[in-house]
């Protein structure tokens, strides 16, 4: 499977071959929503906190009599029918941690790359150089290849000024090869790699 390389000016220079067994095939799309409810799981602080009748101070003596005053029942000012009671049922502490296995991980990360294939977003650079380190370069860059909305670049290994350009571009973030996920690839727009990038990426997820 060919593919197209560009270069920073958005001309086509030159073609790269795709390994097949990852980047053509079915889309498992079940994978892909797992991967995007663990990521989101995995984001969730998990801090709310209330505290039941038990943890409210106070209401330790009851109001008033059981039996002779016309008003209903009540053994506790902390009841979570009284203003200034506990929570009935309320949030507390816990995990949403949620693990995906690395077979899964892998097959959600190859499904994104398909459907970004089969959406047209998918685009190789020969490779990626802002020698002034300006944001300027860096937005050039993006508008030669006509890109609109978010854009995840993936780099080999990224220079502190291609770093510092990209740094003011809301709409830009950098990524590794080692590291790039199912999430991130489905979440930006268009996904952006140098052929170095690609090595990598294909490197990692035959051997995974």
């Amino acid at each position: 499977m060919d593919w197209k390389v560009h270069n920073q000016q958005g001309e086509m220079v030159n073609t790269v071959e795709l390994d097949k067994k990852i980047f053509q095939g079915e889309i498992n799309q079940p994978i892909l929503r797992e991967a995007v409810l663990a990521h989101q799981a995995n984001c969730r602080q998990g801090t709310a906190s209330t505290k039941n009748r038990a943890a409210v101070r106070g209401g330790g003596r009851k109001p008033w009599i059981q039996k002779g005053t016309g008003r209903a029942r009540a053994g506790s000012t902390r009841s979570p029918l009284w203003v200034g009671g506990g929570v009935a049922f309320g949030p507390n502490p816990r995990d949403f941690r949620y693990r995906l296995t690395r077979k899964k991980k892998k097959m959600a990360l190859i499904s994104a790359l398909r459907m970004k294939i089969k959406e047209g977003s998918f685009f190789i650079l020969d490779e990626v150089s802002i020698p002034s380190g300006k944001t300027k370069e860096m937005s050039v860059l993006l508008d030669s290849l006509s890109l609109s909305g978010r854009t995840l670049l993936v780099l080999g290994e990224p220079d502190e000024k291609t770093i510092r350009s990209s740094s003011n571009l809301s709409y830009l973030a950098l990524q590794s090869p080692l590291l790039v996920s199912a999430f991130e690839t489905l979440f930006y727009d268009n996904f952006l790699l140098t052929k170095e990038a690609l090595a990598i990426l294909s490197e990692r997820l035959k051997n995974e």
